[in-house]
Formats: C-alpha cells, structure tokens, sequence
C-alpha cells in the first residue's frame, strides 16, 4: 500500500482551522428513538483498495440492521487526501468516519480534528494488537481505532537458494546472512538486492533494537541517530548490504527493486507483499520461483523489527452523528468484519487472534509474525517534514555505507534533522 507524506507546509499551519471548527462539547446529538437511528444516513470515507465492495456490503447490511441508519461509503484517493481531509474536518459537516494513515493520525489528533474514542476502546478494544494500537494514541488519549496493516517480508528466488543447496528458509538474522554468502558462493545470483536507502527497512531494524530517531531536548524534539542503538541498526544494515550490487546512493524504487529481482539472478529482496506481484508483470516465468518469509531477528523466537504501515479509523471531532459514528465502528472493527477484511485484502488485522484468516496467504502469512514487534517512524507532528526530500535519514544511511562512522554521519545530518523537526512546532 501506498502513502502520501504530509505536505511541507506544516501540520500545524494545514491544520489550524480544524480545532475551530470542531464539535461544540462531543456531544453529536445524534439520539437513538425507538427505530434506533431511522433516517440518518452516516458518511464514511475510505481509500482507494482499503476495503473491498463484499466488505462494505457486508458492513453496511449489518448496521443498517442494527441501527436501522443507511451508510455511505465514499472512495478517496491517497493523492492529495491530507489537504482535502483537512478542509473537509473544518468544515460544517465532515465525513462522520474517515480511514487515516496511521503515521498522519497524530497531526489531526493535535489539531483537534479527531473525536475522543476511549469509550470504544474500553468497549471492543481491549485486545487490540499494542504495537497496532499506538498510532491511534496521542498524548495518552484514544484518537482513532486501529483498522489493518503491512509490513515487509523477504520475497525470494526457491530456484537461486536450491541452486546454492540451501533447502530451509533461515529463522536468524546469522542463519539469513549465511545463506546468502552461500548463494553468493555458490552460484552466480547476486545474493540479496538492498539498495543503499531502503530506508523503511532501516526503520524496522531500528525497532528491533529498541532504538528512538527522536529525543526530547526540553520541549522540543531533535535528532537521535547518535545513539548506539541506531548505530547497531545501520551496522545491520550495512552488513547485509554489502553483499548487494545495488546503488548506495539510492532507494528501492530506483530502480523498482521487483524488477530488478524479476530477472532472476537475485537471491532476495526485503519489501512488501505486493512488489511481487510488480516482479511477476516484468516476467510472468519467475511466478513459480517465487517465495516469502518473515525477516529474521537476533534469535529464532523474535522476527526482526519491522515497520508498519497501515491505517485507522477515526471519528470527526465536528460529526454531528458521533454516537452514530462509534455504532458503525463497533461492526466495522467487529472480529467477524475485521476477519473478513483480513482473509479479503491479505493485511493484518488490528488483534493477533484474528490472523487465522490469513491461512493460506503466503505473503501474509510471513508478515504476520513481526507484527506484534513491529513499529512506525515517531508518532509526533514534528516528524512530517523529516521524511521530505533529501530525507536526512536516507542521508545518513548512504554516508555510513560508504564509509563514515555512524557517529560521523549522525553529526552530518544532525543540523538538518533538527531544522526539520523545528518546523513543525
């Protein structure tokens, strides 16, 4: 899945008029009569492939029953959803419900555009999945509802690693980087592509080792890539790399890595479940070559740290129909729905008893496990503009690999970190 950064202008320039404009007290109004809610009909605004048409049918002939309310789902597009979300929460009537990055969530909870959902959490989310459910947290409080997510698994070549006599996928991190010098060894396949600045993957190595890119320095935040626990992360990183012929200097979409790994020369590559599906269209014949497992950790019990992208469900602080609202989030996030749009869409639900609907699917059946472990880039409105480019971090990541120390790199990007965290305050 895709996401679109928030713009350089500023969250909180973006997003001033929306805590004017929202809701009075909370209270929407919105009163349940004896034909429960009868006439109302909630607005709901979902992205471009998050939800398939048997799930929102499903869904809406489920609340409909119970609340006997009509919904209107209305498909949006990630381009260009953060500024006219942004105008539409400020205005007298908003979407009632609206799918939210999980990584935008935190500017529009600051601003005042998210309505309070503690009620619903206490209500079906105490089992929601901790590392899903931060995102949807700000400054203690419950703005949104976890809904779905992905992260990166390892898609590789069955034929290049039996070709090099490997014959189980590895389960460490030192079990993975064997088998690779062994392809690299054995046969003539570049053992893995890993681009210079596939820097989502350095995120998720971060996680795993417990490691924050931000601190606070008083009341503001600045950059934290000095710390030694990032510094191991990039040493991961680097010595995986080095067993790549990909640029340093450059990202996993330049090139597209799939396409690379569709020539079927290569022994693995670290991305999302669907750039094998990018690999199949450059060449329909590596199809059957073709496999995934989860990114191995430090030891065989805890995959390696992963980031997850994904999305939530919040409620508009200005709806006029909120109790309405929470109503249809109950269904919607209900363990038969949020099942049924797990099997549907092959992503991870928002609890870790409901990944048994993913049986069956390769791709999600690899990620599943790192999930629990997994984790986002800082959950903080200042964090937008750091990702703009030239992304910093990206910055960094290239210097150490070709050379620096990490704290040399950490000390070359720092002042253009902390300008872009400066920004947003």
């Amino acid at each position: 899945m895709k996401r679109k950064l928030i713009t350089a202008i500023g969250v909180a320039a973006m997003l001033v008029s929306v805590a004017a404009c929202g809701g009075d007290d909370g209270d929407s109004g919105d009163k349940a009569g004896a034909d429960g809610y009868a006439g109302q009909t909630l607005t709901v605004w979902v992205m471009d492939g998050s939800s398939p048409d048997q799930w929102q049918k499903d869904v809406q002939a489920a609340f409909e029953k119970k609340t006997k309310a009509k919904v209107k789902f209305e498909i949006q597009q990630w381009n260009g959803i953060q500024q006219k979300l942004t105008t539409a929460l400020s205005e007298e009537n908003p979407p009632d419900v609206f799918e939210i990055g999980n990584t935008q969530t935190p500017a529009y909870a600051k601003t005042g555009g998210l309505a309070d959902l503690a009620d619903l959490k206490s209500t079906i989310g105490a089992d929601w999945t901790e590392s899903l459910n931060k995102s949807s947290i700000y400054d203690g409080k419950q703005y949104a509802a976890p809904w779905y997510f992905a992260n990166r698994v390892v898609i590789y070549n069955k034929k290049v690693w039996a070709d090099a006599g490997i014959k189980d996928t590895p389960k460490t991190r030192d079990e993975f980087y064997a088998d690779l010098k062994q392809i690299g060894d054995k046969t003539k396949a570049e053992p893995i592509y890993l681009p210079g600045q596939n820097w989502y993957h350095f995120v998720g190595l971060t996680i795993g080792e417990g490691a924050e890119l931000v601190k606070k320095d008083g009341d503001k935040y600045v950059s934290n890539l000095a710390d030694p626990k990032v510094a191991a992360a990039i040493e991961t990183y680097k010595k995986f790399q080095a067993l790549s012929k990909a640029p340093k200097d450059k990202d996993e979409a330049t090139p597209q890595q799939a396409e690379v790994f569709a020539k079927g020369n290569v022994g693995a590559f670290i991305g999302m479940g669907w750039e094998a599906g990018t690999a199949i269209a450059a060449n329909k014949k590596i199809e059957s070559d073709i496999g995934y497992f989860t990114i191995p950790g430090a030891t065989a019990d805890k995959p390696e740290g992963v980031f997850l992208g994904g999305s939530n469900l919040a409620v508009a602080a200005g709806s006029k129909k909120q109790a309405l609202a929470k109503e249809f989030l109950k269904i919607a996030l209900s363990d038969k729905y949020e099942g049924e749009l797990a099997k549907l869409n092959g992503v991870i639900p928002n609890k870790e008893s409901l990944q048994s609907n993913l049986t069956g699917n390769a791709v999600a059946e690899a990620a599943a496990p790192a999930a629990a472990g997994g984790g986002t880039t800082p959950l903080i409105p200042e964090w937008a503009a750091v990702e703009n480019a030239p992304n910093p971090v990206k910055t960094y990541m290239t210097a150490v690999l070709n050379g620096k120390t990490p704290a040399e790199a950490a000390k070359q990007v720092e002042s253009e970190f902390n300008k872009r965290l400066a920004q947003q305050q």
